[in-house]
């Protein structure tokens, strides 16, 4: 296969590891982030994860925070893959990169989970809100990830981050997620206190289920990790029912009851059951979900253009003013409606 480093270089390094045996090498397709590969070296199966070719921004693709959160989680009920090694050497692969063990399960990009039968479709759903529920049970200092992030104020630094980020895109300026930033800073709420382990990109595409049941068996791509609030990551996995199937596999506008899918209440109703104690989602925090997935696309599209990105990338990095235009949707019906919570405090 054509990868963008050695080969054999790779297979030197891991027969100094492990021993000699065969390598195979098989690219894994769908994300946009660390390049990412299925490599089997005699009978272990293993996935690698490495930071992309060419200029990144500081700070940006850590496979080094990745593989610490991963091997701190590994003694915890909350599932992922467990850790092989990290390798910090720009020499094997061009980049730092990681081993984790490979699990076998189902990925499921298209939030309308059109590939499986009806009738397991509101499991994955909840499956996947219970998988959230017990990540953010996790009290950082109790695996030794107390200074995994700075605590408090998460989001004033995060909607300033991204900000930023976006101010330092070379691409051009996007006037709705220039007012969308507008409004996010402006209604903000106040810090509660409340300080998790937030994954950053918590989705359907990103957890990977049982073969045969709806179980969450691995919850992948932890490159946006850090410490954080709850709701970042629970804003975040409503995006589905306020982004449409042209955009990143939405389902807005679909016939959600005819596709036996549960709709955005009954999936935050389920979080909460099992969740500690969490103050109330309200539209701020799926705006800023949108807003960080906007500009996470503009990344994209910068990457497209300079080389750097799978082949699709071009027409994602599109999506940047989808979902800022969702985002303005969403403050907008926030405004008129003069919407309460999506859920009540507990």
């Amino acid at each position: 296969m054509i990868t963008e480093f050695s080969i054999d270089r790779l297979d030197a390094f891991l027969a100094g590891q492990f021993g000699h045996a065969e390598l195979r090498i098989e690219r894994v397709g769908g994300g946009q982030s660390n390049p990412t590969f299925f490599v089997d070296h005699g009978a272990r199966r293993m996935v690698l994860r490495k930071k992309p070719a060419g200029h990144i921004l500081p700070g940006a693709h850590a496979v080094e925070r990745e593989y610490r959160v991963l091997k701190a989680l590994e003694a915890t009920d909350v599932p992922v893959p467990k850790t092989v090694l990290l390798c910090e050497d720009d020499g094997i692969v061009g980049t730092p990169f990681y081993l984790m063990e490979r699990v076998e399960g189902r990925v499921f990009h298209d939030c309308a989970l059109r590939d499986i039968a009806p009738g397991e479709r509101r499991g994955i759903y909840l499956a996947m809100a219970d998988a959230m529920a017990r990540l953010h049970a996790i009290r950082p200092d109790a695996i030794g990830l107390a200074d995994y992030g700075r605590p408090g104020n998460y989001f004033e630094r995060q909607i300033a981050r991204w900000s930023r980020q976006y101010d330092e895109s070379p691409g051009q300026r996007i006037p709705a997620l220039d007012r969308v930033i507008a409004w996010l800073r402006a209604n903000q709420p106040a810090d509660d206190g409340r300080v998790a382990i937030a994954h950053g990109d918590f989705r359907l595409g990103n957890m990977l289920f049982h073969p045969t049941e709806p179980k969450v068996v691995a919850i992948l791509d932890w490159e946006l990790s850090t410490l954080g609030h709850p709701l970042a990551d629970l804003g975040f996995c409503c995006m589905p029912w306020h982004s449409a199937p042209d955009e990143y596999g939405g389902i807005l506008g679909l016939d959600r009851a005819a596709l036996m899918l549960p709709d955005e209440a009954e999936f935050v109703a389920r979080y909460y059951a099992s969740a500690i104690p969490t103050p109330t989602l309200t539209p701020f925090h799926v705006a800023f979900a949108l807003f960080r997935f906007a500009v996470i696309f503009v990344g994209i599209a910068d990457r497209a253009r300079a080389g750097n990105a799978a082949e699709d990338a071009g027409k994602l990095g599109g999506l940047a003013g989808c979902f800022a235009n969702r985002a303005e949707d969403v403050i907008r019906e926030c405004i008129d409606r003069n919407l309460l919570p999506l859920r009540s405090s507990r």
